[in-house]
């Protein structure tokens, strides 16, 4: 923004600030706080539109004199992205949080974006189904949200991504456009994939005001095993085996750290006949004494990654491999870790995907992870701090993004032209 757009918008601020009341009312217009920070940058305000309409006008508002937009849902993922370039409001989908309309027989759901997922799935599982879905913090993760950062879990492998469940959606454009793209049936293939291209663009394009997704049922029952492993390539070579046989499992990942042994976690959910058949099958495929009932449940692992106690010194990343670089993946994270004197803690889901947690000091962690981001970059995969402290040296969190960048800066120049949504935040600071 020049000088002569940063004294229109000053003059303009208040006099905007009028015009949300009157929108949306008092009550949902307020000073922003201490606690709204994002990522160490600090917006003026915070508003909470109760309709999609209201929305998309305070955003059309706010686009026409160049102020910054930072979208939120339940803000469990306000660190995750680039500190943004300028923050002016956090606009809020608290309000928007009601599922519009569930048509169980036919397997979809439409659902505000400010429902959490914890709710949404409640409702779902009254006519014994779910969203085959399992982000981090359900409770107060909403549906736009989990869709912006493209956040899923161990269930991925058998049900797919986010890309796979969202048949439809509706986005405000930074223009006060609501677009809507997608259907109500699974088979929707007409128009324009509006709902695939806003998944994982971390409200850089649009804000996400409500999605349909495909549903599966609930499983009858569940089991999970532990399976340990004596070292990396043993782990490596049971995954591999696992994927090639003939088990009909849900989710599978593997545990490793540089305190203990590498070991595995395997779900199963059918009936009862049908999971100790696959107890049997998995206890002939593994080593003899390996197998274990499990103590937790294997889909809380990553929760329980996030739980670390001190912010200041803990940096979490996401990373991607392929399954077959597994083992080496495993002994780069602890090679690396013991150079920098590091202690190191990681959970790799069977597709390839994992999440590594690293404590120590600041400096130290800005090495070891780009140190690792250039090993596994040369391998084909890549790495993305999503929690670094606050006095790490600065770190790009995102790394090399490749040939698709030209074509990203593309559409959103195209999207927003004036870079009103989270700008800066994104990959190659869009």
């Amino acid at each position: 923004m020049d000088a002569a757009t940063k004294s229109e918008a000053s003059g303009l601020h208040s006099s905007l600030r009028y015009k949300f009341i009157a929108l949306v009312g008092n009550e949902f217009v307020r000073a922003a706080t201490a606690a709204d920070t994002i990522v160490g940058v600090q917006p003026k305000l915070v508003i909470e539109p109760g309709t999609e309409s209201e929305l998309a006008e305070v955003l059309r508002l706010s686009n026409e004199v160049g102020l910054a937009v930072i979208p939120r849902g339940g803000g469990t993922k306000l660190g995750w992205g680039n500190p943004p370039a300028r923050a002016d409001f956090i606009l809020s989908t608290a309000r928007l949080n009601e599922i519009i309309e569930y048509a169980w027989a036919d397997l979809t759901v439409t659902v505000e974006a400010g429902c959490t997922i914890q709710r949404l799935q409640e409702t779902l599982a009254q006519h014994g189904q779910r969203l085959a879905l399992d982000p981090v913090w359900p409770g107060k993760a909403t549906v736009g949200g989990v869709l912006s950062t493209n956040d899923s879990g161990a269930l991925r492998l058998r049900f797919g991504a986010l890309r796979d469940l969202i048949i439809g959606a509706t986005v405000a454009l930074p223009d006060g456009t609501l677009a809507s793209s997608g259907g109500k049936v699974v088979k929707n293939v007409a128009g324009y994939d509006l709902p695939k291209l806003v998944t994982g663009a971390l409200g850089t394009l649009g804000v996400i005001t409500r999605a349909v997704f495909r549903l599966h049922p609930l499983p009858l029952n569940s089991r999970s095993f532990s399976v340990s492993n004596a070292n990396a390539e043993e782990t490596q070579k049971f995954v591999l085996a696992v994927q090639d046989s003939k088990l009909a499992h849900t989710s599978l990942q593997s545990h490793c750290s540089g305190e203990n042994p590498p070991n595995s976690d395997i779900l199963f959910e059918g009936t009862e006949a049908g999971l100790a058949a696959q107890e049997t099958r998995l206890r002939n495929l593994a080593v003899p004494g390996s197998v274990s009932e499990a103590s937790t449940s294997a889909l809380m692992a990553r929760e329980e990654l996030w739980a670390f106690s001190d912010p200041a010194s803990t940096a979490i990343a996401k990373i991607s491999v392929l399954p077959a670089n597994m083992a080496r993946t495993m002994e780069l994270m602890e090679r690396t870790a013991n150079a920098h004197q590091l202690r190191w803690r990681a959970l790799l889901y069977a597709m390839g995907i994992g999440w590594l947690r690293l404590e120590g000091k600041p400096g130290a962690l800005r090495g070891a992870l780009q140190e690792l981001r250039g090993e596994l970059e040369g391998q084909d995969g890549s790495l993305v701090a999503l929690h670094r402290p606050d006095k790490m040296p600065a770190f790009d969190v995102w790394g090399t993004a490749g040939d698709a960048l030209p074509l990203m800066k593309a559409v959103k120049q195209q999207l927003d032209p004036k870079s009103t949504l989270n700008p800066g935040r994104f990959v190659g600071g869009i």
